[in-house]
């Protein structure tokens, strides 16, 4: 099974510019937990998750209506491709303990690769493969940091 056959091919993104309080609308009003931030050729620079907004925007004292999302986005991001098989984005995932995975063609957002898109492919995936990835991204090994 490869990424294509998975993913969601509907992506919302924002521009590095755009503001935390715009993000989190755009995430409450698509029913989505991440959003990829392009730049003007709309190339790949980073991605925010609600968690980014809550740990490394308000729990910073951030002004969520005059932050940019470059401010507090992820700009190290783990991406996969739509003819990878299903097996290598979840190791990818569980390796780096994520839940969603941008998938870029040329480092264009083409798609997301969800924790949930995998469990509704519970079982084509197999049952080992998919526990071993959930108890892989949900191991936190006991570590916090600040990230403000």
């Amino acid at each position: 099974m490869r990424v294509k056959d998975c993913m969601c091919g509907e992506v919302c993104w924002v521009k590095p510019d755009t503001k935390i309080s715009d993000i989190a609308k755009i995430m409450e009003q698509n029913h989505i937990g991440c959003v990829p931030v392009c730049d003007e050729q709309n190339s790949l620079v980073g991605i925010i998750t609600d968690r980014d907004i809550i740990l490394r925007g308000i729990a910073c004292d951030k002004d969520v209506k005059n932050t940019n999302a470059s401010e507090i986005m992820t700009t190290n991001v783990c991406t996969c491709n739509q003819e990878d098989d299903i097996y290598d984005a979840e190791l990818k995932m569980a390796n780096n303990q994520i839940r969603r995975i941008p998938v870029v063609d040329n480092n264009k957002v083409i798609g997301i690769l969800t924790f949930g898109d995998l469990a509704h492919y519970y079982d084509e995936i197999g049952e080992n493969e998919f526990c071993n990835t959930v108890e892989n991204i949900c191991e936190c090994g006991g570590q916090a940091k600040n990230n403000c």
